[in-house]
């Protein structure tokens, strides 16, 4: 098949997190199979832009990349180039995939594909969770759903990574069209060893953000009564970052806790293989590429019924999940997780091979393919 990606950003633009790497991921993986994929995207690299000459095409891994200049240096990434070339290039593919929404960089070129009688397949990367609609530019993004969202959504097949994720969108496009298949999560070759430890230890790997709920797990913690260790690997804004600070200090807790800075991408797997348990007790999160992550190197996950994997991790008895109503609900589970130290060794045992089964490159993306058959 010949396959048009079109988004915000690519890599190297790892700024914006996760998504990057997930959709660089399913191109390449799709192009190691004998696809052809082009990207269109452009130079954006937060508030600043990649250093890549602007309107040129590039080969990344296999991938044609072509890096559009955009006229603005915000969130929403317009650029008439980018349109230009989806106008005229659109209909030399076999299926057009965008990814990520509610910017007008996207908006744009879903118009020009309805213009053009094309049917994309979407993927909004948790871009319609409540989280995102409620508590960041609820009203804009309310006006720009009804002006035109909804109209261009029509137009469009879905595709999640998750139960929690279809029934969400399912809310904003009623009987919207598609299929669930999992991201692609870039698992290196071989195992991690175990190491023992001689405090119950627990990990927080991800941005340090209000959405990943680590004032929610720092206050869970505060209320149990076995010993234990949280080591908090991530950063982010810092005057959030002190704010958890000093509620740690309220609490007493800092003898307990240990922020250890962020964790690349060949320490992660270490330093996940080096504690009992890992806790995300998020507000939202549409996936999770983290919990992956863990369960590979063997170690127990502890997930909010608000994360996209908490039906994965429910059904192959992969850790414990928790509601997020109550702070009491997450310590009883942290109690619970902590007491089952024979469940910990099972998961320990099972999971590795758990995800090195379910989430094969190939495998998923040979699910993309018959996804993009599926949707013409």
């Amino acid at each position: 098949m010949n396959i048009l990606f079109i988004v915000p950003s690519y890599k190297p633009a790892y700024v914006y997190g996760g998504p990057i790497v997930v959709i660089a991921r399913l191109a390449e993986q799709l192009v190691q199979m004998g696809h052809d994929v082009a990207v269109y995207t452009t130079t954006a690299n937060g508030r600043q832009e990649l250093d890549i000459a602007a309107n040129s095409t590039v080969m990344m891994d296999g991938v044609k990349v072509t890096f559009f200049k955009r006229i603005t240096g915000d969130h929403t990434h317009v650029s008439p180039a980018l349109w230009k070339a989806v106008w005229t290039n659109a209909k030399q593919f076999d299926k057009v995939h965008i990814h990520s929404w509610w910017n007008f960089l996207v908006l744009g070129a879903s118009f020009i594909c309805k213009w053009k009688k094309l049917k994309p397949l979407l993927s909004p990367h948790g871009m319609f969770c409540d989280y995102v609609l409620t508590a960041r530019n609820n009203r804009s993004k309310q006006l720009l759903h009804t002006v035109m969202g909804k109209r261009l959504l029509r137009n469009t097949y879905l595709h999640v990574s998750s139960e929690l994720e279809w029934r969400e969108c399912q809310e904003i496009n009623n009987g919207w069209e598609g299929g669930q298949v999992f991201n692609l999560v870039d698992l290196p070759a071989g195992s991690y060893a175990r190491i023992e430890q001689d405090v119950f230890t627990i990990s927080f790997l991800s941005r340090v953000d209000p959405k990943k709920g680590l004032d929610l797990l720092i206050r869970a913690l505060g209320r149990v009564s076995f010993k234990y260790r949280l080591l908090i690997a991530g950063s982010g804004d810092e005057q959030y970052v002190q704010s958890l600070k000093e509620l740690i200090t309220s609490l007493d807790m800092d003898n307990n806790v240990e922020w250890v800075g962020w964790k690349g991408s060949e320490d992660k797997f270490h330093f996940l293989a080096a504690t009992d348990l890992f806790a995300l007790t998020s507000r939202n999160e549409n996936f999770a590429i983290v919990v992956i992550e863990s369960l590979f190197v063997g170690t127990p996950v502890l997930i909010s019924d608000q994360v996209g994997l908490a039906g994965y991790v429910s059904r192959h008895g992969l850790g414990w999940i928790t509601g997020i109503e109550s702070v009491d609900a997450i310590s009883d589970q942290l109690t619970a997780a902590y007491q089952d130290k024979v469940r910990r060794q099972q998961i320990t045992r099972n999971a590795p091979a758990q995800i090195r089964d379910d989430f094969n490159d190939a495998r998923l993306a040979s699910s993309y393919v018959a996804l993009y058959e599926k949707c013409n």
